[in-house]
């Protein structure tokens, strides 16, 4: 009872008033905590997965606000890649078969916030050499008859002159032609006449009418992603496998799929570079931008673009006089390799005559060209251009592979022209010894990293220079 008693006393005693009420309930108490809890939120860790071409992944515990840039930065890192700027994010949506490349600056937690949480989407970290490639040589992805300018404008427009036109906000370069566009809720296809236009993308409703009242809304871009159709006709049924399509942010399935596709990869190319152009403007410049940023006060559209130190240093020189000299003679370069080749086997032989089996010398030239990069083994004629597709239609991305048509023989597969062309590589038996060549017998190898480096310092019976190899990283 007395316990009680003494509780109830407690209890009775009035509560003692605040004298400084306003340090408890500041009026700008509420603005801090929102301002602290916003900063935190922004900056929280979330964990993402990232895969390489040869499906090895690695988990990645970054910032909410990370943006594709900033990934491919730290994966440089921490693989210790050389970063030559070409280095991209690629989201590919398993389900419905679409991929693309990651813009640099896009954040890519509000990339997975559309993914469908049943379906398997991936992230892929891989090269794609075409990144910025339209800002170095425009010509070639927008061709005079996909491409009109405004009446005012002069008919002879230079290099830098389409890129200002489309990074412009008064003015913007016309792109038309057909394209196949599914039926919504069909599975018919139907070929259109479409123009790009600052507002939107439309088609004609007669022939190639550009009359606004022949003139049809189709897309814009604002709430949508752009896609490149990875399965060629597998899932859409598309005429040709030149497919595109714009999937909105917030899409729940194929239906709400607007889908295009185009005769060839020159007019799908050009298609889906103009809209990137007109999507994003010129945060695409900043981004292409920022690797040249300290190295000079000029702009990149105005002078020609730096070559890289292995590039400036690809010539054939002789040494064996008392002063050196380039050899310019296409021919005289040839058997200068050719020796230099022969040479650095003979030291092979020696150092395995010492510490190793010479028999193994002898089996050496066969599989060497295993161990590099460029080397593909056992992949089709499909997968070697899906693979050059996805580093980029750049001049000079090559890849070597088994020919499968022929055991024996290899295939060099190269980027021409924003084409995919293939040259088989025929091995040769002369005295004995064994060559490989691309041109019957004319210039012959030792061996196939031979016959690569040559092709990176000539021509020779190609379309252009090995430049960019296609290889299966691993994270």
């Amino acid at each position: 009872n007395r316990r009680k008693q003494k509780d109830n006393n407690i209890l009775e005693v009035s509560s003692i008033p605040n004298p400084f009420p306003e340090l408890c309930c500041s009026p700008f108490a509420s603005v801090l905590s929102a301002s602290v809890l916003s900063k935190e939120t922004s900056r929280k860790k979330q964990v993402i997965k990232v895969y390489s071409e040869d499906n090895t992944s690695r988990a990645l515990e970054v910032p909410s606000d990370i943006t594709a840039r900033d990934v491919c930065q730290l994966l440089i890192l921490k693989n210790h890649y050389i970063d030559d700027h070409s280095w991209t994010l690629f989201e590919q949506l398993t389900h419905t078969g679409l991929g693309r490349a990651i813009e640099d600056h896009e954040l890519i937690m509000e990339v997975q916030s559309n993914w469908v949480m049943e379906e398997e989407n991936k992230l892929y970290f891989r090269k794609n050499y075409a990144k910025y490639e339209f800002f170095k040589n425009p010509l070639s992805f927008f061709p005079d008859h996909m491409i009109s300018f405004p009446s005012e404008t002069h008919p002879a427009v230079s290099h830098s002159g389409i890129l200002q036109m489309f990074l412009s906000s008064s003015t913007y370069p016309e792109i038309h032609g057909y394209l196949h566009a599914k039926e919504q809720g069909k599975k018919s296809w139907k070929k259109l006449y479409f123009l790009l236009r600052r507002s939107g993308l439309y088609f004609s409703t007669k022939g190639t009418s550009k009359e606004p009242r022949h003139l049809q809304f189709f897309c814009e871009f604002n709430n949508s992603d752009m896609y490149m159709s990875l399965t060629g006709k597998k899932i859409s049924g598309a005429p040709t496998i030149y497919g595109f399509c714009f999937k909105p942010n917030k899409s729940g399935g194929t239906r709400d799929l607007k889908q295009l596709c185009a005769d060839d990869e020159q007019s799908r190319t050009c298609w889906m570079t103009a809209i990137r152009l007109l999507k994003y403007g010129m945060q695409l410049y900043q981004n292409y931008m920022q690797p040249y940023q300290g190295r000079s006060g000029c702009s990149p559209l105005n002078i020609t673009p730096m070559r890289s130190i292995s590039e400036n240093s690809l010539v054939a020189m002789d040494f064996s006089g008392h002063r050196s000299r380039i050899i310019e003679n296409p021919t005289e370069a040839l058997s200068v390799a050719v020796e230099e080749g022969l040479v650095w086997r003979r030291r092979g032989c020696l150092r395995l005559n010492s510490h190793g089996s010479p028999i193994a010398m002898s089996n050496m030239g066969m599989s060497i060209h295993r161990s590099q990069s460029w080397f593909h083994h056992k992949i089709s004629r499909e997968e070697a251009q899906r693979l050059i597709l996805q580093h980029g239609l750049v001049d000079g991305v090559f890849l070597v592979r088994d020919s499968q048509s022929n055991p024996k023989t290899f295939v060099l597969s190269l980027s021409h022209g924003l084409k995919i062309k293939h040259f088989q590589i025929v091995p040769l038996e002369d005295d004995g010894k064994l060559f490989y060549t691309l041109d019957d017998g004319h210039t012959r190898f030792t061996d196939l990293i031979q016959l690569v480096e040559f092709y990176q310092l000539n021509k020779g019976v190609l379309p252009c220079k090995l430049k960019h190899y296609c290889a299966r990283i691993a994270l």
